[in-house]
C-alpha cells in the first residue's frame, strides 16, 4: 500500500537508494512529514513529539547530511544557536519505491502516519475543527475491480499534488504580504481494501 508520491526536491524521479532507506525509518519518516510545509528546529520537533532532544537531533542530522532537508536560519537561544529546517523532499513514496521498502517498514510507516491522522482528527472534532464551512468529510465505499482501483489511486494522487501546489500559492501569497492570515489544515486520504 502506497501512501502519495515521493517528489525529491529537484523532480528528478524516484528517490536514491541511500535517502530511501534513511526516510523509511518510521522517526526520520515522521521528521521528514513535520517539516513538509513548514520550518522548525530540533528542539521544537522534540518538544511536539516528547522525546529526547539528543534522539531527534541524531536523525535531523542524518536528513540533512542527506539532503532531504535544509538548514533555513539559525537564531540565537541561551548562548547557542538554535538551528531552523525545512523539508526539500516530501516523505511521501511512490509506487516503485513503497514496493522496496521492507515489510516491516511499510507497516511501521503506515501504523505511525495512521496514528497521527487518527490523533489529528480527533483533537479537531474536540476543538471544533469541523465547524469551518471549508471542512470536507466523505466516505465512498466502492466495489471496483483491478484498473478500477489503480484509476482511483491515481485520481487521489493527483488530487493531493494539487493540494500541494494549492498550499504553496498560498504559502507565496503570505510571504509576500498579499494573504490573510495562516489557517491550518490537514488533509487526509485514505483508499484502502476493506476486509470483512
Amino acid at each position: 500500500m502506497a501512501e502519495a508520491e515521493t517528489h525529491p526536491a529537484q523532480g528528478s524521479g524516484e528517490l536514491d537508494e541511500s535517502l530511501l532507506r534513511a526516510i523509511s525509518h518510521p522517526l526520520r519518516h515522521r521528521l521528514l512529514g513535520m517539516l513538509d510545509g513548514r520550518t522548525a528546529s530540533p528542539n521544537q520537533l522534540a518538544r511536539e513529539l516528547d522525546l529526547p532532544l539528543g534522539r531527534v537531533s541524531y536523525h535531523i542530522r542524518l536528513l540533512n547530511d542527506l539532503g532531504a532537508i535544509e538548514l533555513v536560519r539559525t537564531e540565537p537561544r541561551r548562548g547557542a544557536l538554535e538551528h531552523f529546517y525545512r523539508a526539500v523532499t516530501t516523505v511521501w513514496f511512490s509506487e516503485a519505491d513503497w514496493q522496496k521498502l521492507p515489510r516491516s517498514a511499510r507497516r511501521g510507516i503506515l501504523g505511525q502516519n495512521l496514528q497521527h491522522i487518527f490523533g489529528s482528527v480527533t483533537a479537531a472534532a474536540d476543538a471544533g475543527g469541523f465547524d469551518s464551512p471549508s471542512s470536507v468529510v466523505l466516505r465512498a465505499p466502492l466495489e471496483l475491480d483491478e484498473q478500477g482501483a489503480t484509476e482511483i489511486a491515481e485520481l487521489l494522487r493527483e488530487t493531493v499534488e494539487r493540494a500541494r501546489e494549492i498550499n504553496a500559492r498560498a504559502s507565496e501569497r503570505r510571504s509576500n504580504g498579499n494573504g490573510s492570515s495562516k489557517v491550518p489544515m490537514e488533509l487526509a486520504i485514505l483508499h484502502y481494501e476493506h476486509q470483512e
